[in-house]
């Protein structure tokens, strides 16, 4: 059971503090995005847009709907790639050696899915993935519309035709801006994996503790 001791933002303040950086920063994106489009705008002689027209633009959600898609798909597939693959040394890797004991499991109700068993403990077996890749799966569709939409306008104000959003997920527009953001983030995936094989940081489930080996594998 919960330690009822425990305050709310103690037990929560990860998620928290996470969330207040979250808005911040994608207000922040809004506001230096929508003059960014402003300044694009007036260049090309067109006129200026208002920021509640700004929020449902191509510009603003292709850009974010690009980066989320890039998030979702790392995390998915890290948390796969760590259920077969090792590397020596890593804070981030399963051990080599994994004790045969029971995993410790604090008090509490078992989660209903495992209690049902079959094909509901299956999915529950895989849900972290599976909800990771879904949101991957949203966020491509969701990048590939608003970028469609923000080619679409910009062929407006240079006067071109409109193309088809077939002939927009066939170019190079969409996957230069897909492959930009998954390398970096399989890139920092990386930098995480091989660091922590090396380095510390006190007090952090990320590392290994201080008088760790730096051939020992897992936190």
């Amino acid at each position: 059971m919960a330690d009822r001791s425990i305050g709310f933002f103690r037990a929560n303040g990860l998620s928290l503090v996470l969330i207040a950086i979250f808005l911040g920063t994608l207000v922040g994106q809004l506001l230096t995005g929508h003059a960014s489009y402003n300044e694009e705008r007036i260049e090309e002689g067109a006129a200026s847009e208002p920021l509640s027209a700004y929020i449902g633009s191509g510009h603003f959600l292709s850009a974010t709907f690009e980066n989320w898609e890039s998030e979702f798909l790392q995390m998915g597939m890290y948390v796969l790639l760590t259920v077969w693959l090792r590397q020596r040394g890593s804070a981030e890797s399963r051990p080599f050696e994994e004790s045969k004991e029971e995993e410790k499991i604090e008090p509490g109700p078992t989660p209903w899915p495992v209690r049902a068993g079959g094909i509901w403990k299956l999915i529950y077996a895989n849900s972290l993935a599976l909800a990771f890749f879904a949101l991957f799966a949203l966020s491509f569709v969701l990048h590939l519309r608003n970028s469609w939409r923000l080619e679409l306008d910009e062929r407006l104000l240079r006067g071109d035709p409109p193309i088809s959003l077939w002939n927009h997920f066939s170019g190079p527009t969409f996957w230069f801006e897909s492959f930009q953001n998954w390398q970096s983030e399989f890139f920092a995936v990386l930098a995480i994996v091989v660091l922590s094989i090396f380095l510390r940081q006190e007090g952090s489930p990320q590392s290994k503790v201080m008088k760790a080996p730096h051939a020992q594998t897992g936190a």
